[in-house]
């Protein structure tokens, strides 16, 4: 290997980081929702699986329901963290296309999802 391919490596190599940064930072602006009870619940997350909004249907609000209320949030954030987990893949995957060579084995989406 030349000291060409080197600093061409190596201008690769910051050139991904700074796209996996960027891809880091967009995960921040996609959202999801997720519902339970037939809409009595829903709950918001963004793509760093941060819970942002909860929504809850005065309905539902009274001490004889608190267990109940409680399944429901807990049913509505796993359903909208599944559903943004997708799209945060897919973001970091638009972000270093063609960067890195399809390697067998490795497993990105791991590396990238922590």
């Amino acid at each position: 290997m030349n000291m060409g391919d080197i600093f061409g490596l190596a201008g690769k190599m910051k050139e991904m980081q700074t796209r996996m940064q960027e891809a880091q930072e967009n995960l921040g602006k996609i959202t999801e929702t997720g519902e339970s009870g037939a809409g009595m619940v829903r709950v918001t997350v963004n793509g760093k699986k941060q819970l942002i909004k909860i929504e809850i249907d005065e309905d539902l609000i009274s001490k004889d329901q608190r267990e109940i209320l409680q399944d429901l949030i807990v049913a509505a954030t796993n359903k909208a963290l599944e559903k943004v987990e997708d799209k945060a893949k897919e973001e970091l995957r638009k972000s270093t296309e063609g960067m890195m060579p399809n390697i067998p084995g490795m497993d990105f989406d791991k590396m990238f999802n922590k």
